[in-house]
């Protein structure tokens, strides 16, 4: 039964409680600026009162291409709290993909940057929508300026009236595998969130978090954490400067972090190469993409006072499990003989269960759907944290989702093998699979036999040839050092790399092994590797 609630309501909550507690912590001219949690509150209903004012409604959908910091969170914080719905598209996935997502979703309401305004004008028939402009800079130059209706003799917004049901914010997947999906996110939806993600990992109120993936600067201020937003481009992470991460760590005795593996990939290296410890660090989280046990251990290296966590889940539904480093390591012998990335139990509140692998929609539930524990299979889930539908694609929902009375599971679109204890382990995207003469398998976890070798920084197994007999062909990035200096070397440094997956069914069939400097990667995590492109190149190749 659907009830009032607000996820706005968890920042005044925390305001009222510790109103000079700092809510978020970031980079200023020449020092760092603070903004607490009175402050942050005071902002987002003096904005909310504006929007308002501006003719923003409740049920609204408003486009926000602001940049991360604490306008951004008064902004989505603003739109919740007045029942409109925000929605967020990362602009790194280009023009084309940026506007099919406009065009699906048609918003009312449009929040930007001065240049994301004058962005909007210039490609103007994809916003024909759009009835309220307004900018978070001071220049007028193709929107409203926030500042210049924002009355600051106004009182407190009282929240609309809005249901566990109503739509709280669409948040577009990134688009690497496969088009981009506005995940509709209801209020309820957002705080069981909060309220798992506080559970799993016992966060407490005015711990101090560093947020090196944007996102996770909504979740600080609704758990009632400090959060503090490096000097970074987090449209970038593999380019984010590592004596900026650390540099924010330190600064604010950090607890908790937050980053893709494509942060990490630099900060580790970097704290080894000067000798530096991260003290007080208890919980440093990865996520975005599969965690191979070397990064693990590479990031423990780091941390005298904690251990490193990998969340486990999606845009669709987090948290969906979670492994700390020490469990990780525990199962990496499994990991290098190739039973995949062990990813933790089921998160609470969270049900997990492994279905036959199939492409085709499942619109019932149907126990005969389960597979047998151990067998590969395709991850499903359900709970409060689960969305439940895409914004405006019927036929997306009708694929990911099964329909079990009141309830809905999501299909994660992941292989995975779940063994009696509901211990996951993951094998690779469903879309990425081998169907080989040997049976069907994920390539992340042949990948991590070949991953005993030295030289390779990263691999992907991808499928040539017609589905069903697949001929595997592993694709490697080798580490900088290692190299090959001529064909001679090549070919041995190829037949050593096929020698070191000989222990597994599929990697001994790999009879092809192709280098490449850099494999592409997502537009968002800079972390998961772009399988579909390898195997279309891969193919080339070969032909």
């Amino acid at each position: 039964m659907s009830e009032l609630l607000n996820v706005a309501s968890l920042v005044r909550a925390q305001a009222r409680r510790a109103p000079e507690q700092a809510a978020l912590i970031t980079p200023g001219a020449h020092d760092w600026r603070t903004t607490s949690f009175a402050q942050l509150e005071r902002r987002i209903d003096l904005v909310a009162h504006a929007m308002k004012r501006a003719g923003l409604a409740r049920g609204d959908r408003v486009l926000v291409f602001v940049k991360p910091g604490p306008e951004w969170v008064a902004v989505l914080f603003a739109l919740m709290r007045m029942g409109a719905v925000p929605a967020l598209i990362d602009p790194a996935m280009g023009r084309a993909g940026v506007l099919a997502c406009v065009r699906r979703i048609a918003p009312r309401g449009f929040v930007g940057t001065t240049a994301a305004c004058l962005l909007r004008l210039l490609l103007g028939d994809a916003f024909r929508s759009v009835h309220v402009t307004l900018t978070t800079d001071r220049l007028a130059l193709g929107g409203t300026p926030l500042n210049k209706i924002i009355d600051d003799e106004e009182g407190v917004f009282e929240p609309t009236q809005t249901f566990t049901d109503d739509p709280a914010a669409i948040l577009f997947t990134s688009g690497s595998t496969g088009p981009a999906k506005g995940v509709v996110y209801t209020h309820g939806m957002c705080v069981a969130q909060t309220e798992a993600l506080r559970e799993l990992y016992g966060m407490h109120e005015g711990d101090v978090d560093v947020a090196c993936f944007a996102p996770f600067a909504l979740f600080g201020p609704a758990l009632g954490l400090t959060t503090v937003l490096p000097r970074i481009d987090f449209s970038r992470p593999a380019r984010a400067n590592p004596e900026e991460v650390v540099r924010a760590l330190q600064a604010h005795n950090a607890v908790q972090c937050f980053g893709s593996p494509a942060i990490w990939r630099r900060v580790a290296p970097w704290c080894a190469r000067h000798g530096v410890k991260l003290y007080g660090l208890e919980r440093l989280m990865i996520a975005g993409a599969p965690v191979h046990p070397s990064m693990v251990e590479e990031c423990r290296a780091m941390l005298p006072d904690g251990d490193v966590h990998t969340p486990y889940g999606a845009t669709e539904s987090l948290p969906v499990s979670s492994a700390s480093g020490a469990e990780i390591l525990a199962a990496s012998a499994r990991t290098a003989s190739g039973a995949g990335n062990f990813v933790g139990r089921p998160a609470p509140t969270c049900e997990a269960r492994v279905i036959a692998i199939s492409d085709e929609p499942v619109p019932l539930w149907r126990d005969e759907l389960l597979v047998k524990p151990g067998e590969l299979g395709e991850l499903i889930v359900s709970g409060p944290q689960v969305t439940r539908e895409y914004a405006f694609e019927p036929d997306h929902t009708a694929a990911s989702k099964i329909r079990d009375g009141a309830r809905v599971w999501h299909r994660m679109g992941d292989l995975v093998r779940m063994d009696e204890s509901g211990a996951i382990w993951f094998q690779g995207r469903k879309s990425h699979r081998l169907e080989t003469e040997l049976g069907v398998f994920g390539p992340v976890a042949v990948e991590n036999v070949f991953r005993s070798h030295a030289s390779i920084a990263r691999c992907a197994l991808v499928g040539v040839g017609e589905r069903g007999r697949e001929r595997p062909v592993l694709v490697v990035e080798l580490h900088a050092t290692d190299r090959p200096n001529s064909e001679a070397q090549r070919a041995s440094l190829a037949a050593q790399i096929r020698a070191a997956g000989a222990a597994h069914p599929l990697g001994a069939r790999v009879e092809q092994v192709l280098f490449r400097r850099a494999l592409p990667v997502d537009v968002r995590h800079n972390a998961k590797i772009d399988r579909g492109a390898l195997k279309r190149w891969a193919t080339e190749q070969l032909q």
